[in-house]
């Protein structure tokens, strides 16, 4: 089965939290849980992580926006991922890990 342009978005961030030994799920979409939650959640070095995904120009809906503006407001962080931002994951989540780093110090 081939993957959906949304579904290579998902697999490249996995990647980059893999590599970066970040802890991360992909909640269950089935109906039982909360509408609009992101498709990933992490945790990076103690902060809270909602990662939505999107493929090309789609923007998150009402409800997503909603959850990924709640994850701010309680001290979290959010991203709204698409193929053209990736690697911009990446370098927040370095500089969080040296954040964290300059914070011991």
């Amino acid at each position: 089965m081939a993957m959906t342009p949304e579904g290579k978005v998902k697999k490249r961030v996995k990647a980059i939290l893999d590599e970066l030994k970040v802890y991360h799920f992909s909640p269950m979409q089935n109906g039982m849980g909360r509408a609009g939650i992101p498709d990933i959640v992490a945790c990076h070095n103690g902060k809270f992580v909602g990662i939505e995904c999107k493929a090309g120009n789609n923007k998150p809906t009402a409800l997503q926006e909603r959850e990924l503006n709640r994850i701010l407001n309680a001290g979290g962080e959010a991203f709204v991922i698409n193929e053209e931002n990736i690697e911009q994951l990446r370098e927040e989540l370095i500089w969080m890990n040296r954040q964290s780093r300059d914070d011991l110090l």
